[in-house]
């Protein structure tokens, strides 16, 4: 760990916000992981929370008090929020999901009446403002939102970044700017808005066409959006995008608008109009910018909705995306395999993984960047669910054991996210048991037909039962939505045993969603294998229409860590159909070693 951010500095960081709680008579502060976009991937600005405590997990949410800090976070990083927390007088609060509600549950508990909380109203959801102001009503404690603490004590805070903002153009988008605003407002209409307002950058990227890199790994650039009835208005720093951008954009009806002019937009709507907003997708600093007179309606954003649901043309090039991401991963492991078994050669470590599978990508087509921060972990630190390799803290890659390798691209055509197992050395028969149970998981559930509509989580059980018939579990959904050429975890469709199955989860067709359980061994390994799949119609009849789905990931399941005998025969004939397919979609595209390696691979069991 740099000596920057050692836990004497943290310790530093913490009592100077506890000094500015004093100033301000805040008895406890709250910071969530979140920005004014309510991102899961923060820029650099926002990171707070990570400042605060050091610990870097996409979820979490930081409380401080007189005399207690702590981190609540779930499963997937508590053994990483353990390792970063350490030293730093920071309490780890384990808690049953990232979507969970405990840190107000233990405010409210913990306050005396008359107490006050404070949480910055820029970065804190309206969802989750309501439900923290009324546990805190109930117990007589106030709750102030005008407090941007991190401000005054974070002398070196990071500036609003200022990349700059590109079209995304047909092939790779079929539907026009101009398209999608149209049925964005035909959406409005049904729901009875004249205006709506968008914070989320996914939302807004999609909806306008564009793409940009003020968040790390996700194609998005910092913005706001009003659509009205006649025209929209880009809340946006103007510098970031090109003049003949601009002029595209007002062709299409788009007007431009300083970034920190939304709020001020918001609260000068004419008195008696109607303005739609997502309560899960806005802040409630920007809900309360709203001009008293406007009736708002709150409702999903269509284009949540609109962009889950990739178009034929979309679909066409993500499967050609997948092929390219396909033959990267042959030539990848085409290199690993040898270098791993090379006695003569200094052993790798997990940070040679994460260098060489993106250098392999950024020589196929189309690639732009990673999708998210590679995740390569030799035995135990496999069993860490979000472990990332670090200079200060990795492993060598060698003995005996398993290397778990979750990766994925920003492709122009799509976006990718695989995770693959391969063995080092000899696996162990309960490393394999293990890992047969796990790829049961995964073709039970990839086999799977289903009524449309059917809630996202109800699937989730599928997965399992081959995994619980063991006594086994993992703590971590199954599988999450995936966006185009955007953020790699895309709602609303989540396949989670802790998602609520509510209208708006419903699988619909076009949707990409991931396939991966699990096993993790805790301190000894961890195992995932994870394909990501485009749900299809599979037939129509009495009892509706049925959707199924196509798997559109294409790299060999590694068969070395099979136990055969678990596998029954419609299970062997899944993965040698899979591997066909796999082998007949990458053989065009790779060659030598490469070649050598799909063939190898994919062969019968």
């Amino acid at each position: 760990m740099p000596t920057s951010d050692n836990p004497a500095t943290r310790i530093e960081r913490l009592e100077q916000l506890r000094a500015a709680m004093r100033r301000h008579g805040v008895d406890a502060f709250v910071v969530p992981s979140s920005d004014p976009h309510l991102s899961e991937y923060l820029p650099a600005r926002w990171k707070g929370r990570e400042w605060l405590s050091g610990f870097t997990g996409s979820v979490g949410t930081f409380i401080a008090t007189a005399g207690f800090a702590g981190v609540w976070t779930d499963a997937r990083y508590w053994a990483q929020a353990e390792a970063e927390l350490a030293g730093t007088g920071i309490t780890l609060m384990k808690i049953s999901s990232g979507a969970s509600l405990q840190h107000i549950d233990w405010l409210a508990a913990s306050l005396e009446p008359g107490q006050s909380v404070a949480v910055d109203a820029k970065v804190l959801g309206l969802a989750g403002a309501r439900l923290l102001a009324d546990a805190l009503k109930a117990r007589a404690i106030a709750l102030r939102t005008d407090l941007d603490l991190l401000d005054e004590v974070w002398s070196e805070r990071p500036a609003l970044p200022t990349d700059p903002v590109f079209e995304h153009l047909p092939p790779f988008a079929d539907l026009s700017r101009a398209a999608k605003l149209a049925d964005t407002r035909a959406a409005m209409a049904q729901l009875g808005a004249e205006r709506h307002f968008i914070s989320t950058l996914d939302d807004i990227a999609y909806l306008f066409n564009l793409r940009g890199s003020d968040v790390n790994y996700n194609p998005v650039f910092l913005a706001h959006a009003l659509v009205e009835p006649q025209g929209a208005t880009l809340f946006v720093a103007e510098a970031k995008l090109p003049a003949e951008l601009r002029a595209r954009l007002r062709a299409d009806g788009v007007e431009l608008a300083p970034y920190a002019a939304a709020p001020a937009a918001l609260a000068a709507l004419a008195g008696g109009s109607t303005l739609l907003l997502d309560p899960r997708r806005i802040t409630f600093g920007m809900r309360e910018a709203v001009a008293p007179g406007v009736t708002v309606i709150e409702a999903v954003n269509p284009t949540t909705f609109a962009k889950s649901r990739k178009t034929e043309a979309e679909a066409a090039q993500v499967r050609a995306t997948m092929e390219q991401d396909g033959a990267a991963l042959c030539e990848f492991f085409a290199w690993l395999e040898p270098r791993l078994a090379d006695a003569r050669r200094a052993p790798l470590t997990e940070l040679d993984i994460d260098t060489h599978v993106t250098a392999a990508r950024a020589r196929r087509p189309g690639f732009v960047s990673p999708s998210f921060g590679t995740i390569a972990g030799f035995n135990s630190n496999g069993a860490i669910m979000h472990y990332h390799a670090t200079e200060a803290s990795h492993a060598v890659i060698e003995g005996d054991g398993l290397l778990l390798i979750d990766s994925g691209g920003q492709y122009l055509g799509g976006t990718t996210d695989i995770t693959r197992v391969v063995p080092v050395g000899t696996p162990s028969d309960a490393q394999k048991r293990d890992f047969t149970l796990v790829l049961k998981g995964v073709i039970a559930l990839s086999s799977a037909h289903f009524p449309r509509g059917t809630r996202s989580p109800m699937l989730d059980a599928l997965a399992r039962a081959p995994i619980w018939a063991e006594g086994n579990d993992y703590g971590h959904g199954t599988g999450h939505g995936v966006g185009y050429f955007l953020n790699v975890h895309e709602g609303p469709q989540s396949i989670s045993a802790t998602a609520m199955p509510e209208p708006h989860t419903a699988m619909e067709p076009g949707m990409i969603t991931s396939v991966e359980p699990g096993l993790y061994r805790p301190g000894r390994w961890g195992i995932r294998i994870e394909n990501l799949v485009l749900n299809r119609e599979a037939h129509s009849g009495e009892f509706g229409q049925f959707l199924r789905f196509e798997t559109l990931t294409l790299c060999p399941i590694d068969t070395r860590c099979l136990e055969l005998a678990l596998l029954r025969a419609d299970e062997r004939a899944w993965l040698n159909d899979y591997h066909a397919t796999v082998r007949a979609r990458l053989s065009p595209h790779v060659a030598g070693q490469a070649r050598a390696w799909l063939e190898a691979r994919t062969g019968a069991i």
